[in-house]
């Protein structure tokens, strides 16, 4: 397809990882791909805990974009299980193992088996800022308004 970003991936433990797939995108309109959890057996997140799940991967996000790590939404409807951190960023420099930091913000403890979709990751283009400061910032109409100013 013309216009795709290749983004290399790795497992890192191919003879224990094989049976996971690698991120996948589900759907033709689909922005995102859903990441898998490589987990031995089974992990338990508790109410209100958070925990790093591994993915038994890692990524070369090409410089000039990032890896956005983003919550599932039927994850969040269903269960109340979010990503802490969301959207966690994968910088173009890191290529350690990518682990999603899931958080159980329901009240009943929430199983994931391996294989389980936990979330999924958005590659966006990213600009580096040449901050510059200033003694005086320009004039808007907006100002100073800051949460809520808008009235609901």
């Amino acid at each position: 397809m013309p216009g795709m970003l290749k983004v290399e991936i790795t497992r890192l433990d191919p003879e224990n990882t094989a049976d996971v797939p690698l991120p996948q995108t589900m759907s033709a309109g689909a922005a995102g791909s859903d990441v898998r959890a490589s987990v031995e057996g089974e992990m338990i997140v508790a109410p209100g805990e958070t925990v790093a799940v591994p993915t038994g991967f890692a990524i070369a996000v090409p410089q000039g974009y990032e890896a956005q790590v983003r919550p599932r939404s039927g994850l969040a409807m269903k269960h109340s299980i979010g990503i802490m951190n969301s959207p966690g960023t994968i910088d173009s420099d890191y290529r350690g193992e990518v682990k999603i930091l899931l958080t159980n913000f329901g009240r009943e403890p929430f199983v994931i088996r391996r294989g389980d979709r936990i979330a999924q990751i958005v590659v966006a283009p990213v600009m580096q800022v040449d901050w510059a400061e200033v003694d005086r910032l320009s004039d808007t109409e907006r100002g100073e308004g800051g949460f809520g100013h808008t009235g609901v």
